[in-house]
């Protein structure tokens, strides 16, 4: 196996800055670009602030202020052995837009991290100008839409599509999963879960590598695997209750719901569920052919519609 990565290998060149900024007692490693209202871009499962390479230029170029953060746990971010539960990742954007010296900030979220935009506009309201949601369910919806169709045996089953999720839960070995074979794992569940067209594109295996060392910097499987390990385990604990309910809260700023008609993660069905709980502006638009990663795999079109959603909010 190749040595473990030094966490600053992700720092990698282009139109846009790197720098540390301190919020809700950790580092957070930032990318940045572009001047104007505030857009913060937060990752999701298995990647870390480069999956939004494309949105960094295309929104400095529509007159925002983009950037891109490594969340707690990832990339060049701090690792600490807890904190990984949705109050204080909460906590984290928050802190995050105050330490960047703006009132509100748009969130733009993929996977998870569209999970937590969700979660920070239910909890700190006055801090969010609006929501992009990219593959991404609200809580209540994605919890309601497992609950739902765990039984099912034949059609679509939003708990067997997270399944990933529930294997995690156990100690140490989903750790071993996700980094053996200088984290072959990651590459796998890039295919799995991507539209048929990305994966033959040129370049989609210099993709795969940047990911892969990402998730071999120490510390990083562990700290992914929290954030699933915490959304599971609430369920059963008084804090879990707690947080369904901080969750039913009406989200009245402007809602995006973007994401991919073949998405095997979070499907079509769970995507519309969650524009019950936006009480404001709504958006949804499904791009046909694409999988879990419409900002990757569309990205001229994600553009557009992000753009355009934005510059309206």
């Amino acid at each position: 196996m190749r040595s473990r990565p030094d966490p600053s290998t992700v720092r990698i060149d282009g139109p846009w800055q790197h720098r540390d900024v301190h919020a809700n007692g950790i580092r957070l490693h930032v990318t940045e670009t572009g001047e104007g209202p505030l857009v913060l871009l937060l990752h999701g499962f298995a990647e870390f602030w480069w999956t939004w390479r494309h949105q960094l230029t295309a929104l400095a170029g529509a007159g925002f202020r983009a950037v891109a953060v490594d969340l707690r746990g990832y990339g060049d971010s701090d690792k600490p052995p807890r904190g990984y539960d949705a109050w204080t990742l909460a906590g984290d954007v928050g802190g995050l837009v105050k330490a960047l010296g703006e009132p509100r900030a748009h969130l733009v979220g993929h996977g998870w991290g569209g999970t937590l935009a969700w979660t920070v506009a239910a909890m700190h309201p006055r801090l969010v100008r609006s929501v992009s949601a990219v593959a991404a369910a609200h809580p209540l919806a994605l919890r309601r839409e497992i609950r739902r169709t765990a039984l099912r045996r034949k059609g679509t089953n939003q708990a067997r599509a997270l399944g990933h999720v529930f294997r995690a839960q156990v100690p140490l070995l989903p750790e071993r999963w996700l980094t053996r074979d200088d984290a072959a794992t990651v590459e796998t569940l890039l295919r799995r879960w991507s539209g048929p067209e990305w994966t033959v594109q040129p370049g989609f295996d210099d993709v795969v590598e940047r990911y892969r060392r990402a998730m071999s910097v120490r510390g990083v499987a562990h700290s992914a695997l929290e954030y699933y390990r915490w959304a599971v385990r609430a369920q059963l604990r008084g804090e879990g209750r707690r947080f369904g309910e901080v969750m039913q809260r009406r989200i009245t700023t402007p809602v995006l719901q973007l994401a991919g008609a073949a998405d095997p993660c979070v499907l079509p069905g769970t995507i519309r569920a969650s524009g019950a709980w936006a009480h404001g502006p709504l958006r949804t638009r499904l791009l046909d052919g694409v999988g879990h990663f419409p900002h990757q795999e569309a990205s001229a079109i994600s553009n557009r519609v992000l753009t355009e959603f934005l510059s309206g909010s």
